[in-house]
Formats: structure tokens, sequence, C-alpha cells
């Protein structure tokens, strides 16, 4: 029997490593599966030692709250590996806590596998030399990042990015717009204030602005925020249950519905840019961190862009509001923009069909689960 233990630590690894699963049990039906995840991984098969709430946060300052708690996951991890030995370790992105899971892992005798760079073309290059003692295989979901670690002399594949099949609406634009009390032909713009905690407590309060701001000068305009699953509820109380113009509707787990029912979307920074790129929605990413994380972080980083869609398109497809220049009413100039000026909008969509089609084919989970398999074979020769 095939023992794989796979770790991730936020939303986005945890859909990731909720598919990889899936593939790993059509390849391999009698494959065990365990490790830290999320629901998306559980409902899947595998059998969590872990929930990845809690563990979740951006920035230097931020980390140090968590840190405890990491600390106590990382030792069960640890433990879980002594006892149910696996054949393969799969780190999936989550590099702050991922690197000491693959030291250990190492330092036991494991074949590692990292699916999901950790972005070193981006920041902390250094991190390439860590990466080169601690995998087997690297396995990369843009193709940009192939060349950086095959110049670095790490064992690395492109498997394609897994949104690409799994970015998909399961209801129409009008059936969504109905369903919430909304008009279907009214122009619809998507919130997206991040999945961790500390994101929303920065990043919603611009974004209700936002909102309230672009209602004065398009009157007829709506707003659906969706908000990432394993989240308080103390965390959206300013806008639940609130149903004045401008004020936008609630929804949760439901991204990829809130992106195809969009005209416009105004999203932190991450994984969602992808997906609006993917739904070809013309986006304003927007990101703010701890005045500390801030001024440290930028020292060190080596892209002109933040947001993951211009990085790929090589060029500023959307505009990135970032710090300082994230404003509610710097967002909301932006989307007002978006909304009546058809001819920015319609090279912005073409600018998006170049970045979806940069992301490779469908049937990405199912390369990487093929590739973990392999590492997993040889290690039980």
């Amino acid at each position: 029997m095939t023992k794989i233990l796979i770790s991730c630590g936020e939303v986005s690894g945890d859909i990731y490593a909720g598919a990889l699963t899936t593939e790993l049990v059509k390849l391999d039906p009698r494959v065990q599966v365990f490790g830290l995840g999320g629901d998306q991984m559980a409902a899947a098969g595998a059998r969590l030692i872990g929930h990845y709430r809690g563990l979740s946060v951006t920035g230097l300052s931020e980390a140090l709250a968590v840190l405890p708690r990491s600390l106590v996951m990382y030792r069960r991890l640890v433990d879980a590996m002594r006892k149910n030995r696996p054949d393969v370790l799969v780190t999936v992105d989550f590099p702050d806590f991922n690197f000491w899971l693959a030291a250990a892992g190492r330092r036991l005798g494991l074949p590692v596998v990292y699916y999901v760079s950790p972005q070193v073309w981006a920041w902390r290059r250094g991190r390439l030399r860590t990466l080169k003692q601690l995998v087997d295989r690297m396995l990369v979901i843009f193709p940009f990042e192939e060349a950086v670690y095959r110049n670095a002399g790490i064992p690395v594949e492109f498997v394609g990015h897994p949104l690409v099949d799994l970015a998909k609406s399961r209801t129409t634009r009008a059936a969504l717009l109905l369903e919430l009390g909304l008009a279907p032909t009214a122009p619809t713009v998507t919130l997206l204030p991040g999945s961790r905690s500390n994101e929303v407590r920065r990043l919603l309060p611009i974004l209700v602005e936002a909102a309230r701001i672009t209602a004065t000068s398009v009157p007829e305009v709506q707003f659906i925020l969706a908000r990432a699953p394993n989240l308080e509820d103390s965390l959206f109380s300013s806008v639940m249950h609130r149903r004045e113009q401008g004020c936008p509707v609630v929804i949760e787990g439901r991204t990829d519905d809130a992106l195809s029912a969009a005209d416009v979307v105004a999203t932190a920074s991450g994984t969602a840019t992808v997906q609006a790129a993917i739904h070809g929605r013309p986006m304003v990413i927007i990101y703010r961190v701890s005045p500390l994380t801030y001024a440290i972080g930028r020292r060190f980083v080596r892209v002109d862009n933040y947001g993951m869609v211009n990085l790929i398109a090589g060029g500023p497809v959307a505009p990135e509001l970032i710090q300082e220049r994230c404003t509610a009413s710097a967002v909301a100039k932006e989307i007002v923009s978006y909304l009546t000026d058809h001819n920015r909008t319609k090279r912005t969509k073409a600018s998006l069909q170049i970045v979806r089609e940069r992301l490779g084919g469908s049937g990405a989970s199912g390369r990487a689960a093929q590739a973990v398999l392999k590492v997993a074979a040889r290690s039980r020769r």
C-alpha cells in the first residue's frame, strides 16, 4: 500500500491538495493519504492529522502570533511520519512551515516532492539553495518557473495550473444574481478580500468603502462579496444583512460562481487573480500588510509586479494598488473605469486570454499525481 503525507496550510493549497488526492485515488485506489490540510483534502479521501485553520497568515510580524500553534502542528506531523512512515512527503506551497517539515522528512530519509513553488523568483532567491538540499522533485504550476529551478540544478517538472480544471462556475450569471436578489442585467462587481483573517481585516473596509463610492458614479451597480471558507463570522459583521445601495451581498465558498457573474473584480493579490483571469474578468489587484512587514519585505522583492496575473503576462494586465496606494477612492476609480471604458475592458480581456493560454492545458492535478506516485514507487524499491 502506498502511503503519502501531504502538507498544505491555506485555502488555495487545500484546493490543490484536494484535487491531487482525488487523482492519486483514481490512479491507485489503495493509496493512503494523510496529513495537514482542510475540507477539500478531507472530502477527497485524505485523513487529516490537522486542519490548517488558524495557521495561515501573511506578513512577518503576523506570523509570530501563530508560531506556537505552528510548532504544535509541526511536531504532530513529524510524529506521524515516524509512526506511519510515508513513501513520500508532498509539501504544497506554505513555505515558512513546509521548509521545516521537509527538513524533518529528509532527516527521516523520506523523499520530498514540493508541489506549487514558493515564489523564489520574486523574493528570497536564496531559498533555492535550501530547496536543492531538501527536495527530490519540484512540481511547478507556472511555465516560467521551470527554468528557474532547472538552472539551479533542481529536478523540476511543469505540470500546469490545477485551476484550469477547477475554476468553473456551477451556475449561470443570471441564475446566481436572481438567487441573490440582484438584477441579472445590472453591472456587477465581485469583491474578494482574501482568504486569511488578517487580510480580510485590512482589505474588507477598503473594498466596502470603494463599493459605496462606486455606487455614487454608477448608480445601478451591484456587488457580490465572495467570502473564503473557514473564516470567523465576526470579520463580516459590517456587511452581513445590509442591503442599502452599494453594500455587497455576501456568499461563502462560491468564488467561481461570483467571478463568473462579475463584470469587474476587485481582489486581494494571490490565487484569486489567477481564478479571475481564467474566467476572463478584468480586475483591480489590491494588497496591504503591516508597515513593518512591508518595510522589511520590499527590500527583498525582485519583481516589478506583485499580482500573479501580471507576472504570468510579463507586464501590467491589471492595475495593482499596493500598501499606501491601496485606498478606497483609488479602488473605486479603477472599478468605474472598467465599467465605463469599454475599449479598456476589451483590451484587458484579450490580455487575460493570453494569460489563460500560458497556464497550460487541463489535467494538471493528474500529471502531478503521476509524478508523486513515481517518486513513491522508487522509495519502496
